[in-house]
């Protein structure tokens, strides 16, 4: 596998596990094996979906759109994104939503940060209540951008691009958490080594941000990939809906999408239809845990024929973003210019 190879696998995962998990989102476990049985594939929305009702086989949600965004803030800007640059592109992004009538809508962290910058408020403490998965579900363009080579570079872009929203020890340790291992993935590291290194990753990301209560995402990650060793694939399910979580809540929903990339090592696309089947914030859960997955087996982890609905289905070009990421991976503007925070 080539650097291209696991950095467009890591940005198939994440849309590929978005797509899976689209029609199952916001549904019980319960719900989806009675709507669905065992997601093994790509379906359509069911009209009684909460969020996405009737969307097709293959449609994205925000987790994609979101991460497609920061990828071209990341370009336009060399590896830079102000903070007002950052809200303006989020609220542009809903407004479009709107307007199509969709409910698929900013999550509560970035949605109340946004409006509360909308209103005046300075974008440093806009995110300081922001604990949920909205800034791990859309690091990924930023580890294909930055290097695991370097990180306290890397640290410093997950929190530039993930503070305006989520700037607490939770909602930073969480993107830190996921763009570590992607990041660590894209540089060849395996599996485990990519995990470890994102749960580092994130252990330093604890030390910024507005501190709030709440379990420490590396530690419940170590906690959750030891207890769930020998489970088989029902037992897993089990621990991570029962015991783990799979809400909007990061320190539930990160540590089940890294469970699932370490358990589903060996089969990645039987992964992502797990992921999309245990219920709650599905798509999320298995957008995370495709885009780690992608970056440690590259392109060749999924089928071809999901792969080329969804790009198709939801009007998706993954290779030439990419490849304006891995520019930036090459010459790391931000090392030289330090962050923007104004």
């Amino acid at each position: 596998m080539t650097l291209e190879d696991r950095a467009i696998g890591a940005m198939t995962g994440l849309a590929l596990g978005d797509a899976l998990g689209m029609p199952t989102q916001s549904m019980s476990r319960e719900q989806i094996v009675q709507q669905f049985g065992h997601i093994s594939g790509l379906v359509d929305a069911p009209a009684n979906q909460p969020i996405a009702a009737g969307m097709p086989a293959g449609s994205v949600t925000d987790d994609t759109e979101q991460a497609l965004l920061v990828a071209d803030l990341l370009v336009a800007g060399d590896g830079r994104v102000s903070p007002r640059e950052f809200a303006d592109a989020l609220i542009a992004w809903e407004h479009g939503m709107r307007e199509k009538g969709s409910l698929d809508l900013l999550g509560p962290s970035t949605s109340a940060a946004v409006a509360a910058i909308a209103g005046g408020t300075d974008p440093a403490s806009a995110g300081s209540a922001g604990t949920t998965n909205g800034a791990a579900m859309r690091i990924t363009p930023v580890a294909v951008a930055v290097p695991s080579t370097q990180p306290e570079l890397l640290l410093r872009a997950v929190h530039d691009l993930s503070f305006v929203t989520h700037n607490t020890n939770l909602g930073l340790s969480a993107a830190a958490a996921v763009g570590g291992a992607v990041s660590a993935g894209v540089d060849g590291a395996g599996i485990d080594e990519a995990i470890a290194y994102g749960l580092e990753l994130s252990r330093s990301a604890e030390r910024l941000g507005r501190w709030i209560a709440g379990a420490s995402i590396p530690d419940r990650t170590r906690f959750a990939l030891q207890a769930s060793g020998g489970m088989d694939e029902n037992e897993l399910a089990d621990f991570l809906s029962g015991v783990v979580g799979t809400s909007v809540q990061s320190q539930e929903s990160v540590p089940s999408a890294l469970v699932i990339a370490s358990y589903f090592r060996d089969a990645p696309f039987e992964g992502l239809c797990f992921a999309a089947s245990i219920g709650g914030d599905t798509d999320t859960v298995a957008a995370m845990a495709g885009a780690i997955l992608g970056a440690t087996t590259g392109t060749g982890a999924f089928p071809a024929g999901a792969v080329a609905q969804t790009l198709t289905v939801s009007g998706i070009e993954i290779e030439p973003v990419v490849a304006r990421l891995l520019h930036l991976r090459r010459n790391p503007v931000l090392a030289r210019t330090g962050a923007t925070h104004s």
